[in-house]
């Protein structure tokens, strides 16, 4: 709650008439961290934007006590799985659905774009499917207290307490604009009574992400999971109840404010039996950023 309570501290302690950036948040496991190939996109996705700031926090594990810094860079290739900071920005070969997002999100604002992501491979929500990977659950208690959710937090409060992301000595303003989340695998691998819970857990987590943001009605997304067919059972299905898990997606954007669901993720390709391949990710991005274009539509 103290940690919530310095982020909204920081966001309304910003100048009102600076430069303004919409500000939106990209979480959740590794389907957000992106596994698409760097060099298999296609040229209009290799330039640099200076139009779209993104914060990438490394992604760190339940208990590990060390705060995640970072800073604010163009947006650009090489945010997907094997980012990390260590005093500068670390890009990898591969990228995710904020490559996309960006450029297909600015086509809608006069203002500039800031991401803030945080993803973590294999995180669930439920506890108990958190196994090694690491768990979202805001109260979940494990040494130190330290979960997935804290380290969003900590990834917030950093990126927030950067005045001038653009660097051009001229106090800008973020705006929380949206939330994009993709994640619900790992909760869709243990138990029946797991993924039933998924809509009441999920529920709880947004409501505690919109609060860190000051604005419990500000526009979420969320992608739907889908399935490779590549497991070694009587379905061929990696994820055993995930059928539940899809459901539960549905229910949750049909019983809450302001929310809307990729269904695109279906008809993906996958680069292997868990994440998709690099035209799913250019596409779920882009889906992502119609999907919020909807919704803010519809708020005015």
């Amino acid at each position: 709650m103290i940690k919530i309570i310095l982020l909204i501290t920081l966001l309304m302690s910003i100048n009102l008439f600076a430069k303004k950036y919409r500000l939106i948040f990209l979480g959740g496991q590794s389907n957000m961290t992106g596994f698409g190939l760097t060099n298999q996109l296609p040229s209009e996705y290799l330039t640099i934007c200076n139009y779209v700031k993104v914060f990438c926090g490394t992604p760190k594990n339940d208990c590990d006590n060390s705060l995640s810094l970072g800073i604010w860079d163009n947006l650009k290739p090489g945010f997907g799985d094997g980012f990390y900071f260590n005093g500068k920005n670390f890009y990898s070969e591969k990228f995710g659905p904020e490559l996309s997002f960006g450029k297909e999100i600015k086509k809608f604002f006069n203002d500039g774009i800031a991401i803030i992501k945080y993803t973590k491979n294999g995180a669930s929500i439920h506890s108990n499917a958190a196994g090694q990977f690491g768990c979202w659950e805001p109260d979940f208690e494990k040494c130190n207290k330290i979960n997935q959710f804290d380290h969003f937090l900590n990834v917030v409060y950093s990126a927030l307490s950067f005045d001038d992301i653009d660097c051009d000595a001229v106090k800008d303003t973020l705006i929380p604009t949206g939330i994009i989340w993709m994640q619900g695998e790992s909760d869709a691998t243990i138990s029946e009574e797991i993924a039933f819970s998924y809509k009441e857990n999920l529920t709880n987590l947004i409501n505690k992400i919109r609060e860190a943001f000051n604005n419990k009605d500000i526009p979420v997304v969320i992608g739907k999971i889908s399935d490779s067919f590549k497991g070694n059972n009587e379905e061929n299905r990696i994820w055993k109840f995930g059928k539940i898990i899809m459901q539960q997606q549905e229910d949750y954007v049909a019983q809450n404010k302001n929310v809307s669901i990729v269904r695109t993720t279906s008809n993906y390709g996958y680069s292997d039996k868990y994440h998709y391949d690099t035209n799913g990710y250019i596409d779920l991005g882009k889906q992502f950023a119609n999907e919020l274009i909807k919704l803010i539509k519809n708020e005015k």
